[in-house]
């Protein structure tokens, strides 16, 4: 499952595509940093993961990017830059980015009503009144305990991704919510359901519908769902760091999670979903829509906006909000930041999940004292 949301205390925070495509503006060259990429290294050598990577994005591309350890524990092949590494939960943010496309495209709108979203499955009438945005911020009273442990186990036996979305929704909508509307409570549900409304909005998958309007406008060529297959990293398990072939069984969520967490793409493709937040859109979507995505919810609980969580007041941000967040399918480990009014994005990436904690927190602070207040 799809646990982790947004950055520590002990980060440092609190809790474009290329010429040719349909966005504007190629991303520069990394710029080489020895000091960075000894400390990436040490931070692997220290926690004892596998793999680490990380890099710096700014509104004119990658500004560093570096690479450290072994594709598999106990084999010698070295990982690279370009590798790909499971984002997991990081998709939710593409899921809602997404949508902002369609409301552009004015096959939808911001504030639909669930209950006009599924037509065709009976909805209780109190979901009446909760709107897109209460799933993509996690405040429509869904819990994940009640819905994920029965559906999951059917999501590993069916191959239908669309009728297993459209299950999920009509189990939970076909109720009053659980839980208190407007009080944040993370759901990975929340995003499937949302993605069984993007596949009423677009007639086909919500992978094809990622295809079509993320992954192409914005030049995201590795760009995939589930376990990165071929020469490639591998996710490890536990803290043994047993290495998953990601063509078993088990090496990632079932399919049909996918717009809650099953993306993966290598950094540098990552880095051009984030570069969009620091590029007013970057041609690929308006300032208004980013407003949109980045604007936290009110109510109780965490600041979180669609798909990201929102923090206020770190300094090195320039003095606006950051928006973080963590990723994980218990094998990967991935996190993204993003400061707008700095104009800088962060990737730190690992190919194990809980025991690289530490080396993510350390690498998160390290790239951050690039930025000093």
């Amino acid at each position: 499952m799809n646990r982790r949301t947004l950055l520590g205390a002990g980060a440092g925070l609190v809790g474009g595509a290329w010429a040719g495509r349909t966005t504007a503006g190629e991303p520069s060259a990394p710029t080489a940093s020895r000091s960075l990429q000894v400390r990436l290294d040490r931070l692997r050598s220290e926690v004892g993961i596998p793999a680490l990577g990380g890099a710096i994005v700014t509104a004119e591309g990658l500004a560093w990017i570096g690479a450290t350890g072994a594709r598999r524990a106990g084999h010698e092949v070295a990982v690279t830059i370009d590798d790909r590494w499971h984002l997991g939960s990081n998709t939710k943010a593409m899921t809602a980015a997404l949508y902002a496309r369609l409301v552009e495209q004015g096959r939808t709108r911001w504030g639909a009503r669930l209950a006009d979203l599924f037509p065709d499955l009976p909805v209780d009438s109190a979901w009446n009144e909760i709107h897109i945005e209460h799933l993509f911020g996690h405040r429509a009273g869904i819990l994940d305990a009640r819905f994920m442990p029965a559906w999951m186990i059917r999501a590993w036996t069916g191959d239908d991704l669309a009728a297993l979305r459209t299950g999920l929704a009509q189990t939970v909508l076909s109720s009053p919510p659980p839980g208190p509307v407007g009080t944040f409570s993370y759901s990975n549900a929340g995003f499937i359901i949302a993605g069984a409304a993007l596949e009423r909005i677009t007639g086909e998958s919500w992978e094809a519908s990622m295809r079509r309007e993320v992954f192409e406008p914005l030049g995201m060529d590795s760009a995939g769902f589930g376990g990165p297959l071929g020469d490639n990293a591998w996710g490890h398990q536990g803290s043994a760091m047993r290495p998953m072939d990601p063509s078993a069984v088990g090496s990632d969520n079932p399919p049909a999670l996918g717009p809650a967490g099953t993306v993966h793409a290598t950094m540098a493709d990552y880095a051009r979903f984030l570069r969009v937040f620091l590029t007013q859109g970057s041609g690929w979507l308006s300032a208004d829509s980013l407003r949109h995505l980045t604007q936290p919810l009110t109510g109780e609980g965490q600041a979180y906006a669609l798909g990201w969580g929102v923090v206020s007041g770190p300094g090195w941000t320039g003095g606006g909000p950051a928006l973080a967040h963590d990723g994980s399918n218990t094998l990967w480990l991935a996190r993204g930041v993003v400061a707008p009014s700095r104009s800088v994005g962060l990737i730190c990436v690992a190919n194990a999940s809980d025991p690289a904690q530490p080396a993510i927190d350390g690498l998160t602070q390290a790239l951050i004292e690039r930025f000093p207040v």
